[in-house]
């Protein structure tokens, strides 16, 4: 409702202010017409006054010492209504009449004359009011001795000009009545858009965001949403913002649920080292001969290094997730690659180690030495742990391009699709299709989120290929510098030795 009333308050607004920038225009528009017209009819009115004075002197001139005479013959066809007078030396009337009805003359009373009193006979106009008789425009003109005054009413202009002053305020008035009609269906009609997306947003609004689902928000109409009118770039606007909300509330449940099956495995991965290390405990402390004091320190101290690894491969991803600087430096990582393979080699010498080189720069990347390490190692060691004794894992190192990758490929059992997606998740495992080197226990399943976070950290990507007997995981880095080699190594094929 309030947005409702809101929307009655604009239009009423709107409709005020089209009404009052009507009435302006129609007001100054009448005024300018009034005006315009005043000072026409008035022009024509005082040039009909001078030539009626200059008649009523060329009547009298011949006949200088008759004062009575105003100038009034038949033939001269005088308009009703004009009046006539003589003016002696001192400016008094000394004759006046008016003319009646069919060319008859009448003379004017005293007061009527005294109205016509004080007049100047210097040709400019005046206006008066003579009693019976209306207002008139006067003139008074002197020429040689003989001073005629002259006057025609002024009635039926100024009847002229108040009808054209009522004729146009009906007409404005009339025009304002059918224009805001008009308007207001106009704005209605271009609101109602508005109202249906205020409508929108009142639900959203009232949506239960918290517990809700993804995808159950409303959205605005299609037809509210045409990028040619305001309404409908309010529309699009609201849509792509409530569009925004529902991907914010799908990546934060994500997030959550992430951050809970999290929780869940990590809880799991310490508990099980946790509960070892006190069923050992508890067996030393009871003093039984079930088992030998020596073994079960040594498998208290491997439970406790594998819960301090996890640990600390915890501590890393939540440094990496909370984006602390690295260390940064040139990185050769042809070199370092070629050191983690001769580890590889020394430390499992039950799969065959292979290195490859492509390079068309000089392999240089400017990151963390010891973290870009550990990605290539847990690479190699995540081929290791899900393959078969007897496969063969190759490490490429290739810098065409602007990046310079490093491919760790197997020609093991191969990742099941349908853990492709997860792979790079916390906790992620793929045990049932990759086989585990009998007799060793599995990882904690940080390994490779830890190679794609500290890829990420790096401004590279991770990316990994699989099918039945060939996995293939690449990590691009950017090239620090595009230095051409001095002797290509392209092609040189596989490199036995690291």
């Amino acid at each position: 409702m309030t947005v409702r009333r809101r929307l009655r308050s604009i239009r009423s607004r709107l409709l005020l202010f089209i009404s009052l920038a009507l009435v302006a225009v129609c007001a100054a528009m009448a005024l300018t017409t009034v005006f315009v017209q005043r000072a026409y009819l008035y022009g024509t009115l005082d040039d009909r006054v001078e030539n009626a004075v200059e008649r009523s002197l060329g009547g009298t001139a011949p006949h200088p010492r008759l004062t009575a005479d105003l100038g009034f013959p038949p033939e001269q066809g005088d308009p009703t209504g004009m009046l006539a007078a003589r003016l002696d030396d001192d400016g008094d009337i000394v004759g006046a009449a008016v003319v009646a009805r069919e060319n008859t003359t009448r003379r004017l009373t005293a007061e009527q004359r005294a109205a016509l009193a004080g007049v100047e006979a210097d040709g400019s106009m005046h206006t008066r009011s003579v009693p019976g008789l209306g207002t008139y425009r006067i003139t008074a003109i002197d020429r040689e001795g003989i001073r005629v005054l002259v006057g025609l009413p002024m009635d039926d202009v100024r009847q002229l000009i108040r009808g054209t002053v009522i004729a146009e305020a009906i007409i404005a008035a009339v025009g304002l009545g059918v224009a805001g009609c008009v308007c207001a269906v106009v704005i209605r009609r271009q609101l109602r858009p508005l109202g249906r997306i205020a409508g929108t947003a009142v639900e959203v609004s009232r949506a239960p965001l918290a517990g809700g689902r993804p995808g159950d928000l409303t959205r605005v109409p299609e037809r509210d949403t045409d990028p040619d009118s305001e309404a409908g770039q309010v529309g699009a606007a609201l849509n792509h913002m409530i569009d925004h909300v529902e991907s914010s509330l799908t990546e934060r449940r994500r997030t959550e649920e992430r951050m809970r099956r999290f929780l869940s495995d990590a809880s799991h991965e310490l508990r099980t080292p946790l509960a070892s290390i006190a069923g050992y405990a508890e067996l030393m402390n009871r003093g039984t001969d079930r088992i030998e004091p020596g073994t079960a320190w040594r498998r208290v101290s491997a439970e406790s290094a594998r819960m301090t690894g996890l640990v600390e491969d915890l501590l890393l991803l939540a440094r990496l997730d909370e984006g602390r600087p690295l260390q940064s430096a040139e990185v050769d990582v042809a070199a370092l690659v070629a050191e983690a393979v001769r580890d590889a080699r020394a430390a499992w010498d039950d799969h065959d180690w292979r290195l490859e080189l492509s390079l068309d720069a000089e392999p240089l990347v400017t990151g963390d030495a010891a973290r870009l390490h550990q990605v290539v190692a847990n690479l190699l060691a995540n081929a290791r742990v899900h393959t078969p004794p007897g496969t063969r894992v190759v490490a490429v190192v290739d810098t065409r391009g602007a990046h310079c990758a490093v491919r760790v490929r197997d020609n093991g059992p191969g990742i099941p699709p349908a853990f492709l997606p997860t792979v790079f998740e916390r906790f992620t495992r793929a045990d049932a299709s990759r086989t585990r080197a009998g007799g060793l226990e599995g990882g904690s399943g940080l390994g490779l989120a830890i190679v794609a976070a500290i890829t990420t950290a790096h401004g590279g990507r991770t990316d990994v290929e699989s099918t039945s007997g060939r996995t293939e995981f690449t990590v691009r880095l950017p090239l620090a510098a595009q230095t051409p080699m001095a002797v290509s190594r392209e092609g040189s094929g596989a490199w036995a030795d690291a």
